[in-house]
């Protein structure tokens, strides 16, 4: 399967963040039907994001609900703060209003509470941004668990 601009979708495909960020993968739609996922490198699924074959089946994919934490403080000063230190050590993070989600990691947690953020763990679709250069995943494949 490959990306699509447009289309009506007829299946779907559920994946966590660490499968949306594969640039090939194999993987099963959401009614067992299986499939080949071939994208350009470096790039990733966001939901919504349609698929195609050359049958003309069309994929939309979603987001699989995931353990996170969100980290919340309503000090923009402390929530700059915290994704600086977090981005330093190349952690994935989804950006609202007042809060910053990442992968639930308790290290992270134990660090974000020591600058002054509130955290919690919740079970919910992870989107992290794509970076500043564009629709890609990290230069060093997405997410991944090291820690500086």
């Amino acid at each position: 399967m490959r990306k699509l601009d447009a289309g009506s979708p007829a299946a779907s495909l559920t994946l966590d963040f660490a499968r949306r960020a594969k640039s090939r993968l194999r993987a099963t739609l959401d009614d067992g039907r299986g499939v080949s996922v071939i994208l350009p490198r470096g790039s990733w699924l966001r939901p919504g994001d349609l698929l195609g074959d050359d049958d003309g089946l069309v994929v939309e994919v979603c987001a699989a609900a995931e353990e996170v934490s969100i980290a919340s403080t309503a000090d923009p000063l402390l929530l700059a703060r915290a994704a600086y230190h977090l981005g330093n050590r190349h952690v994935a993070l989804q950006v609202r209003a007042g809060e910053l989600l990442y992968l639930h990691d308790h290290v992270l947690d134990d660090m974000v509470r020591q600058l002054g953020l509130s955290v919690i763990s919740a079970e919910t679709p992870f989107e992290p941004e794509p970076g500043a250069y564009g629709d890609h995943a990290h230069s060093h494949g997405g997410h991944h668990g090291h820690h500086h």
